[in-house]
């Protein structure tokens, strides 16, 4: 990706706009005159795990059958009493989540709809490194993709006219083998699985699909799962990708649609512009674009269980000029399943480092 953040951000303003929108339209759309939300305000934040609080000022001159409590679209409580309740988040993917009341009462029913916001019940814990070793890397690879299959590097790298799916030396970093994208595709994240490797652009809606052995180009398939193509992985049932928000989306491995999604959240709240991902020992390890650190991700809830800062790894002063200092920015991360060797570089860096994490 390049060159987005402006436009992402216009995005985020949007969608918080709407959510606003929606939650004041529901607290005074007229047929839900008769009752409303005391708790919990649209809105609100919460820590995952704890209870949330709802109350509801009922219409006085109503006679309340019953309410029944949803969360996005599932029933969580019914009830024929009019006391306040206490909601479980303990089950709840982090993020927006919308509760509903419905409330039957006299043969009608209304609803009540309030959005809240979900966050990670605890900080991440923080991590430095220390560098093990360091390898060579081609300075004119845009780094997008990153993975280590069979003792070898496979890169996928973006801008248009220089995109590529390569196997690379792990030693010398020189390219084993390669094949390059038409010009009008900008490439994205990659990933191998089995005997194919998978390969997204960034927003020509396309996928590619590879013979790994020759790099042949065997299909071409519509994305349209994430508003654009960024990062991948393998969790060894699903295909993980990012579309430069907070969400992280899971793909079908054999016919490359959606299946479901995350929202990524520490405990102060999202974590935008989710890049290259890599899938160890059953977390997520996720570059946030620009930022010099990459997030560990609980694959079920999207909570931020680790932040690894990976300041110095350059010379502040490698890159000379502003777009250099802008785009070639701290990207890829590649994992070695059998020694449990983890390696990071960025885009155009001279070497991908093995690192070894510490605890700070």
């Amino acid at each position: 990706m390049l060159f987005g953040l402006k436009i992402k951000q216009i995005k985020n303003l949007v969608l918080v706009a709407t959510l606003a929108t929606i939650t004041f339209a529901c607290k005074t759309d007229p047929a839900s005159k008769y009752s409303s939300f005391i708790t919990p305000d649209g809105g609100s934040t919460f820590t995952a795990g704890k209870d949330i609080k709802v109350s509801i000022q009922f219409a006085k001159d109503k006679t309340i059958d019953s309410v029944v409590y949803f969360i996005d679209s599932t029933r969580v409580s019914s009830h024929k009493d009019t006391l306040a309740k206490a909601i479980t988040t303990s089950a709840l993917k982090l993020g927006n989540r919308l509760l509903t009341a419905k409330i039957y009462t006299d043969g009608t029913a209304e609803e009540l709809v309030a959005n809240f916001i979900l966050l990670a019940s605890n900080p991440p814990v923080n991590y430095t490194y220390k560098i093990v070793n360091k390898f060579p890397h081609d300075i004119s690879a845009y780094t997008e993709g990153l993975g280590y299959y069979d003792g070898k590097f496979l890169e996928s790298t973006g801008e248009k006219g220089k995109s590529e799916l390569k196997w690379v030396n792990v030693n010398t970093g020189k390219t084993i083998q390669k094949t390059q994208l038409a010009p009008q595709y900008f490439g994205e994240g990659s990933v191998k699985i089995g005997d194919k490797i998978i390969m997204l652009t960034w927003q020509e809606q396309t996928g590619f699909v590879f013979d790994s052995n020759t790099l042949k180009k065997i299909s071409e398939f519509s994305y349209t799962a994430g508003r654009e193509g960024w990062g991948m992985t393998f969790d060894g049932e699903r295909i993980l990708t990012t579309e430069g928000s907070n969400s992280i989306i899971f793909l079908d491995k054999n016919t490359y649609k959606k299946t479901g999604s995350i929202e990524v959240y520490d405990d102060k709240g999202k974590i935008d512009n989710l890049n290259e991902l890599e899938f160890i020992d059953g977390k997520i390890y996720a570059n946030v674009y620009t930022k010099n650190y990459i997030i560990i991700i609980n694959p079920k809830s999207g909570a931020v269980e680790g932040k690894i800062d990976m300041s110095g790894l350059l010379p502040a002063d490698y890159f000379k000029t502003d777009d250099e200092i802008g785009n070639n920015v701290l990207n890829g991360i590649a994992y070695d399943k059998t020694t449990k060797r983890l390696f990071v570089t960025g885009k155009k860096w001279p070497s991908i480092f093995e690192i070894k994490l510490i605890q700070k």
